[in-house]
């Protein structure tokens, strides 16, 4: 399907494609990719341009398809990503937007779009990843606080971030679906300790988080006390339904350039490659359509990505690992040429089907909630 873009909505898109025309140019020299405080600078200075030229706000006081529309632009154009804040950008304030108080969301919102703070996510822990509801880490209501004890692990951009998006158990006694809350952790608070780990890449944009008896006011709880899985459930549904788009059309990009090259180098007279290549230009468009489709969902239910946000997740997952495995036997040893940017984005591209929820997670939510199949025991 194809969305039926309003004339408002059309000049929108002429507006935004003319300022980036302009201002790309003017961007000072993209920092090395494994250097995170140079890339949280480098992120956030395009993040104040976006602010200061009225686009600042499209992640979530925006309709989604103007955020479509500006993702889909921005890539085009080749203009930078969220990068180091995209937990803040994608994830915790769009949850903010929609389950925060007037005062929270006075509070974070526009620093985030001003790219003046940066947030990082807690919720995977040792014993609880893939099986989230089971997290032990636990916070204790103190007077006008909680007192939060425990350890999270694959910490995005912890060593550069301001806060935290934070699951905790409040009810240990309870149901374990019931006894979470969401909190958001001021990184600087005293007992907060933050451990690098280093990736196969060589990068460490992941970490160990250690809370030792770490105080974060009963303010900074987003939600209801123990009501925290349901605050979660938007969180991934904006991870999951939106987060990739612009990485959709970075691939379709992607292999348009693999094609011409095969043409270039003679690879292209392998059948198999060329029946590959159409496979994954075909896969790729219909993942374009069905975030068309989410995207329209969304617009119709207030803003909020669905369920569809999975099908999505699965299928893009394992699609973007066979594109670089595609890409590696179409550029061979040229590969290597490309640069360290372009190699962690293949190396990345094994993670894909394990972080921000499994392909096994993926699959159980589209058989319990889209085609109605009992739980699995």
């Amino acid at each position: 399907m194809d969305l039926a873009y309003s004339d408002a909505e059309e000049e929108f898109r002429g507006r935004l494609r003319e300022w980036l025309a302009a201002e790309l140019p003017r961007l000072p020299e993209r920092p090395d990719p494994l250097d995170w405080p140079g890339r949280r600078e480098y992120d956030c200075g395009w993040q104040r341009r976006l602010y200061d030229a009225g686009y600042g706000h499209v992640h979530w006081d925006a309709s989604p398809t103007q955020r479509l529309i500006f993702l889909e632009e921005t890539e085009r154009a080749g203009a930078p990503y969220v990068g180091a804040n995209f937990v803040g950008l994608l994830h915790a304030g769009p949850t903010i937007a929609a389950e925060g108080t007037p005062e929270q969301r006075a509070r974070w919102l526009e620093p985030v779009l001003r790219g003046d703070e940066v947030w990082c996510q807690g919720f995977s822990e040792p014993g609880a990843g893939s099986d989230l509801a089971s997290l032990r880490t636990r916070a204790v209501r103190d007077g006008d606080a909680y007192v939060v004890t425990g350890q999270k692990i694959w910490t995005s951009h912890a060593e550069v971030a301001d806060w935290c998006e934070l699951l905790v158990r409040t009810d240990p006694d309870g149901p374990r679906h019931r006894g979470i809350s969401w909190l958001a952790l001021p990184m600087d608070a005293p007992g907060v300790t933050v451990r690098p780990l280093r990736t196969l890449a060589g990068s460490t944009e992941f970490a160990e988080l250690f809370l030792d008896e770490v105080r974060v006011p009963v303010a900074n709880r987003v939600g209801e006390e123990n009501d925290g899985w349901r605050v979660t459930m938007v969180t991934l549904s904006f991870e999951r339904g939106t987060a990739f788009v612009g990485e959709v059309v970075a691939c379709r990009r992607l292999l348009g350039e693999l094609a011409r090259t095969a043409r270039e180098n003679g690879r292209w007279d392998d059948p198999a490659l060329r029946r590959r290549l159409g496979r994954l230009s075909a896969g790729f468009l219909a993942l374009w359509r069905l975030t068309q489709r989410n995207v329209s969902e969304a617009q119709a239910t207030g803003g909020v990505p669905g369920v569809g946000g999975s099908v999505f997740k699965l299928h893009y997952s394992h699609a973007r690992q066979e594109l670089y495995d595609t890409a590696a036997e179409v550029l061979g040893p040229d590969a290597l040429d490309l640069g360290r940017e372009w190699n962690l984005d293949r190396l990345s591209s094994l993670s894909y089907t394990i972080a921000a929820g499994t392909s096994q997670i993926q699959r159980n939510i589209v058989a319990e909630r889209i085609l109605g199949l009992p739980k699995g025991r």
